[in-house]
């Protein structure tokens, strides 16, 4: 799928719903951030680091952050999308998903927007798959996936101290 069309999975999607995540995708495309999250007291919340961990700490330790949530992301694979479902996010734009993301978050009826989808996300250095969707790939629902995230995040905090 290319890059020149949005690809829109819900026809009922409210327009106040609409309207906040077409703000959140022009702050993701005019703030040096990864990710975007509108909450629904419209309050804004950037994000700035790789990967998943600011959506699993918000996820941890402020989970109203992403209840009812609208967020534009650049890249999003499956251990998003599994945090994403379990914040209980109403919508979702990306650049770039992975099918399995995009298949997790289908049953969940979260609102998906997308540009590219892709059959896997590689690692930051090219060299590779994503180390957490790679970790969760046979993981069946997003409850499945939160164990071996937070392991993941757990066992990469003790190796960067």
């Amino acid at each position: 799928m290319g890059s020149d069309k949005i690809y829109d999975t819900s026809v009922n999607t409210s327009d106040a719903i609409s309207q906040r995540l077409a703000r959140a995708r022009r702050l993701l495309d005019t703030l040096d951030c990864s990710c975007v999250i509108i909450g629904r007291d419209d309050t804004v919340t950037t994000c700035y680091r790789h990967g998943v961990i600011d959506l699993y700490e918000y996820l941890t330790h402020d989970p109203e952050t992403l209840r009812d949530a609208v967020i534009a992301d650049k890249v999003v694979g499956k251990g998003a999308a599994a945090i994403m479902a379990l914040g209980g996010i109403t919508a979702l734009h990306t650049r770039i998903i992975s099918r399995p993301a995009f298949d997790l978050l289908r049953p969940a009826g979260i609102h998906i927007a997308f540009d590219i989808m892709t059959a896997g996300i590689v690692n930051r250095t090219q060299t590779g798959p994503c180390p957490v969707e790679k970790l969760c790939a046979a993981a069946m629902t997003p409850a499945d996936c939160l164990p071996l995230i937070t392991a993941f995040i757990e066992k990469s905090q003790l190796t960067d101290k």
